[in-house]
């Protein structure tokens, strides 16, 4: 207790946790948020995770801090405290520095993706090979219902779905994705595509009975968002599939192919479906060759 008192009692450390309860950020994009220089955010960075309150996950050679579990004590007060950071002085301003950090992600992974769409499925595939897992994906979709693809792309899965399903519709965020994808398609009347963001999908609640997001998670800027709205859109008892990169230390994606994160460990994607309001989750490797990199298969149901 007097170590987590002894962090806490600082208004900028304060404000740090406020910032990081909504999400993960690296220091340099901290600094931005709470304009303060980097030593300074690195000092508070460092007794907040002394004090168990923040954890460090290494992505390559970046480090994103978040909402940490180490201490028990922050965590059983970690309701009511949330609710007073709300009425911090500075809290709107930083809101708003979030929000424009989280945008700027957004709007980078928007502008590669329109201005690469044509070649995307080839840029994909040699730059990151991965193991056949399409089929494994596939065997998972439930008949008769009605399947979301989120971030179709140029729309390679759609056909497969369309074959198990009654009615798919499919999601991108991207205009000149969508456009491949129409022509790749042709008139398929049983598939429909709709312009969207991963964290608003252009669907009601419970409106699909499963939704799938093929090698999409770690192109979100918010992947713990993003599987939020998914399970929004899920009906009760419905299918969530994903399929998505193991971690990895391929720093290039960043820029080569607007890779957000460089995958996820299954402790991690275990913890957001769960805590997301998802039961039987099953996390399953595929390992790849050499030169490839390893694929996780999450299944996993809506309470």
């Amino acid at each position: 207790m007097l170590d987590l008192f002894k962090a806490l009692a600082d208004p900028c450390r304060l404000r740090l946790v406020a910032v990081l309860l909504r999400g993960e950020f690296t220091v340099q994009e901290l600094t931005r948020i709470m304009g303060m220089g980097q030593s300074r955010i690195s000092r508070h960075l460092k007794i907040l995770a002394e004090a168990g309150v923040l954890s460090v996950k290494r992505q390559g050679t970046w480090s994103y801090y978040r909402i940490g579990e180490a201490n028990a004590f922050f965590g059983a007060i970690r309701a009511a405290f949330e609710r007073e950071l709300e009425s911090l002085p500075n809290r709107q301003e930083d809101l708003a520095a979030q929000a424009q950090v989280l945008e700027e992600r957004r709007r980078r992974s928007f502008e590669f993706f329109d201005r690469h769409a044509r070649q995307w499925d080839d840029l994909a595939r040699t730059l990151l090979p991965v193991p056949e897992y399409q089929e494994r994906l596939l065997s998972e979709v439930p008949g008769g219902s009605t399947v979301l693809e989120v971030g179709v792309g140029t729309g390679g899965l759609l056909p497969e779905l369309a074959a198990r399903a009654e009615r798919v519709i499919g999601v991108d965020h991207s205009p000149a994705m969508l456009e491949e994808a129409r022509h790749r398609l042709n008139g398929t009347g049983k598939i429909e595509l709709r312009l969207g963001e991963m964290t608003h999908l252009p669907i009601s609640d419970g409106g699909a009975g499963c939704v799938v997001a093929n090698m999409v998670l770690h192109h979100a800027a918010e992947p713990v968002a993003v599987l939020k709205e998914m399970v929004r859109v899920l009906a009760p008892g419905g299918t969530l599939l994903i399929a998505d990169l193991a971690r990895h230390e391929r720093e290039w994606v960043r820029e080569q192919l607007a890779d957000q994160w460089l995958g996820f460990g299954e402790e991690e994607l275990n913890e957001w479906t769960h805590a997301a309001g998802l039961t039987s989750v099953a996390v399953d490797r595929i390992p790849g060759a050499e030169g490839q990199e390893t694929v996780l298969l999450v299944r996993a149901v809506k309470r």
